[in-house]
């Protein structure tokens, strides 16, 4: 296995190039494993792994084999290919990488050599023809109309949020950014999207119009209020939840919708009990997880996820809890607006940051502002050593730093 992560992460540099010709080359030269089971393609600034996790229990909760691919990880590379939740062994996927790699050698007499997020997508889409998923739940990468995983026709395309992040790869404007995440529709398919802003609800309204897709918006066609769900399809009441946050509530109508339109295209019953099981028992690591009784963990890496958080925190310190707040992210981020943005809207919560193993994770020179953590693991043993019944510790910030902490609490 060491071999193949070697081989993997040799290509970390090469993921922001322009153009599918490379990857769908390499899918034809794969037999075109992607059009083997039905596809829902999820895009968004935030929510696309909680929404992700509400449809995996729903479509599990009604006999499905369902095949996941997320990224990034959060424990190990294997988490980014599950089938009902398990990771891919070692021995899958170390064979399908393999078959990648003797792809590849035919790739390469007309294309460049395919890059880190390609080679996993290539082995996942393998591994779910291989296994004989019912439908996969595909996460893309980053923005949608160039993304990698741009190369399959999702059934229903399904849009958690839109917001600024890697303006460098998808644009400055929420217009911009909402052409690249509508980019995943298909002709004649459907659309799920959430209550986006005026200006991105005409871009995916306008590409829902031009490619006759039949779009289904939150608030319009279905909602999700105070554990009440309702479209044309079902209406359900007394609702709760396995995420905490009350955002989760978008998110779970998303799933739902995209859930029930599945499976509505297919003529097949769904059950209500099972549907409320699924929802209550969903999880997620990582993203606002208790991982201890006064730790949470949730991956806000950009400034409209550090917002949803910062709700979260609210509603506690509201509740009586004492709230610190442990933070560290990636130099390329707008790490410096998230601080401010910390500050302003939690002006008596402790905050302290930090850096952590990661190569690009910041260092002293970055943080001299700030109340700065030497050892984030020492930190966080004192802080368990001591924690009264209402103190918490939120540590958020880099999905890199989110993984590093968990899988340091987990050990511990």
């Amino acid at each position: 296995m060491f071999e193949v992560e070697e081989w993997l992460h040799s290509r970390i540099g090469l993921n922001f190039r322009s153009g599918l010709g490379r990857m769908q080359r390499a899918v034809n030269l794969l037999g075109n494993p992607e059009q083997t089971y039905p596809i829902i393609h999820v895009t968004g600034t935030n929510g696309k792994g909680s929404t992700i996790a509400f449809m995996r229990e729903l479509f599990v909760s009604h006999g499905k084999k369902v095949g996941i691919f997320t990224s990034p990880h959060i424990v190990s590379i294997h988490d980014r290919i599950c089938i009902n939740g398990q990771p891919i062994s070692d021995a899958d996927f170390i064979r399908l990488a393999n078959q990648v790699k003797k792809m590849e050698q035919r790739l390469l007499e007309t294309h460049d050599q395919l890059s880190f997020f390609e080679l996993l997508t290539v082995i996942a889409l393998l591994y779910f023809k291989e296994q004989e998923v019912d439908l996969v739940l595909l996460e893309v990468g980053i923005g949608g109309l160039l993304d990698t995983t741009n190369v399959v026709t999702g059934e229903i395309s399904l849009i958690t949020s839109i917001g600024r992040d890697h303006q460098e790869t998808l644009g400055n404007s929420l217009e911009e950014i909402a052409e690249q995440k509508a980019g995943i529709f298909k002709p004649g398919k459907s659309a799920v999207i959430s209550n986006l802003t005026p200006e991105a609800q005409v871009v995916c309204q306008r590409t829902a119009n031009d490619l006759d897709v039949t779009l289904y918006q939150a608030d319009r066609d279905f909602s999700f209020k105070s554990g009440h769900f309702s479209s044309s399809l079902v209406d359900l009441n007394q609702l709760k939840l396995g995420l905490e946050g009350a955002y989760q509530e978008e998110n779970a109508a998303l799933a739902l919708q995209a859930f029930l339109l599945f499976m509505n295209q297919r003529g097949e019953v769904v059950n209500q009990e099972a549907i409320r099981r699924a929802l209550k028992t969903t999880n997620w690591a990582g993203r606002l997880e208790a991982i201890t009784e006064h730790i949470y963990l949730d991956g806000a890496h950009n400034l409209p996820a550090l917002e949803r958080l910062v709700e979260f925190v609210q509603e506690k310190i509201q509740q009586g809890y004492h709230p610190q707040i442990l933070f560290g992210a990636l130099k390329r981020k707008d790490y410096s607006g998230m601080l401010t943005y910390l500050t302003d809207y939690l002006p008596d919560t402790a905050l302290y940051v930090t850096s952590f193993d990661y190569q690009d994770s910041l260092d002293d020179q970055d943080l001299s502002d700030y109340h700065r953590v030497s050892s984030y693991r020492d930190f966080i043993d004192d802080f368990e050593a001591s924690a009264g019944e209402k103190n918490l510790l939120f540590v958020t910030g880099s999905l890199y730093f989110i993984s590093e902490v968990r899988a340091y609490l987990i050990k511990i």
